[in-house]
């Protein structure tokens, strides 16, 4: 097992509030965004890889629990890690932290699927990059109630 890696550092902007004062949940599912590109970037799947091998990632779940508010100000940081991978699709967590605090603000679980771009159908992972991320698996405690 491994820990979860830093994948996005950032700060949250004045503009990123809405009407409630805090950070709106679309610019929490973007800066997860960004730590998911990172992430796929330590196994070798960069969208330079994907653009010259015709190939794609495509979010089919994703289940995001708001924990702390972020506002203007707050120093962001996402932290990363696989829950499991196979031939085609692969399932990750991505942790966002308040640096200043320490506290996680949010938690996301994402499933994604690899995509042939060309004819639009689910592709498999090759499996060197599948071995990479297997490096990366983490055991996640997302401390759901039951």
């Amino acid at each position: 097992m491994s820990d979860l890696v830093t994948t996005y550092i950032g700060v949250v902007y004045p503009w990123h509030h809405d009407q409630m004062g805090h950070m709106n949940v679309q610019h929490y599912v973007g800066m997860f965004d960004g730590g998911t590109w990172n992430l796929f970037a330590q196994v070798g799947l960069t969208s330079e890889w994907m653009k010259n091998n015709d190939r794609g990632m495509a979010a089919v779940q994703m289940n995001i629990s708001y924990r702390r508010e972020m506002t203007s100000g707050d120093l962001v940081e996402v932290r990363s890690g696989f829950l499991n991978v196979s031939e085609r699709k692969v399932m990750f967590v991505h942790e966002m932290i308040n640096r200043q605090t320490g506290d996680v603000a949010a938690v996301a679980e994402i499933t994604g699927v690899m995509l042939d771009s060309v004819k639009r159908k689910s592709a498999l992972i090759p499996q060197e990059n599948l071995e990479r991320a297997k490096e990366l698996i983490v055991e996640y405690d997302f401390g759901r109630r039951s």
